[in-house]
């Protein structure tokens, strides 16, 4: 069974807890590319082992980030139930509004509280180490021109508040490059703040960022986004208490039955 087929994976790691615990729904989440690694033969992989060895009604789809956050973010989201139990993505309601980056970033005029990890002073301004160095930002430059010029389309992201950026990925900490924020036309631009980091993947300012800056940036860039799943979630719920309702009933007839 998976054993043979998906040993090795972290999805045999899924299909393991599945196997085992039986849930009456889960809900998966992986790059766009899922579909069609290996022509496609990974993704069928994935959806055999799924739909038929454990026997689950699997849903999938494709849905960018960006309708919740100001990211381009293209990841599949795999549901599956137990039981058929009239699940569809119709119900699925994506805000018709795209946000823009200005909604994470700090605004730096005293209308937010500093945060004395990432901005200070009277008006919550960024700290000066986010800015790129004269050497970074040239050697960013002239890589950019370099792929430019061979007919590539490699360089880095620069966003201003009205923009929606790259994907956030884990190896942001190493240059910032696919998310760099303009600081003006004379000025370096500089790398996302944590914080702001957090928001674009949806997180509220809430939520606690105990690591240390390469870490979050590492953290962040793999995580989901959480309005996405929130969505993904809302709508598979009542498909679940349908689940729940129908086994409770279920239950109770056998219990009369035994009676």
């Amino acid at each position: 069974g998976f054993q043979d087929t998906t040993q090795g994976t972290l999805f045999y790691d899924v299909a393991r807890i599945i196997a085992e615990k039986r849930p009456k729904a889960f809900l998966l989440e992986n790059v766009k590319n899922l579909v069609s690694h290996d022509k496609g033969k990974t993704f069928q992989t994935i959806l055999d082992v799924l739909q038929d060895e454990l026997g689950y009604e699997v849903h999938y789809r494709v849905i960018d980030g960006k309708h919740f956050v100001p990211q381009h973010r293209e990841r599949i989201i795999i549901v599956g139930f137990r039981e058929s139990a009239g699940f569809t993505w119709e119900d699925l309601r994506l805000p018709e509004k795209t946000a823009r980056m200005s909604d994470v970033l700090h605004p730096q005029d005293g209308s937010e509280e500093p945060e004395p990890r990432w901005t200070s002073g009277a008006d919550a301004s960024v700290d000066p180490k986010y800015t790129l160095t004269p050497k970074l930002w040239q050697y960013l430059k002239d890589y950019a021109a370099k792929h430019k010029a061979a007919g590539n389309g490699f360089g880095y992201g620069l966003v201003t508040g009205e923009s929606v950026s790259r994907t956030l990925s884990a190896r942001y900490y190493k240059d910032g490059s696919e998310v760099l924020v303009s600081q003006g036309v004379r000025k370096r631009p500089r790398r996302l703040t944590p914080r702001e980091c957090a928001r674009l993947m949806g997180f509220p300012d809430t939520f606690q960022i105990p690591v240390s800056d390469t870490q979050a940036y590492k953290q962040f860039g793999n995580s989901v986004v959480v309005p996405v799943i929130e969505e993904v979630a809302r709508i598979m719920v009542p498909r679940v208490m349908e689940l729940v309702m129908r086994e409770t009933v279920e239950d109770h007839q056998r219990g009369l039955a035994l009676a």
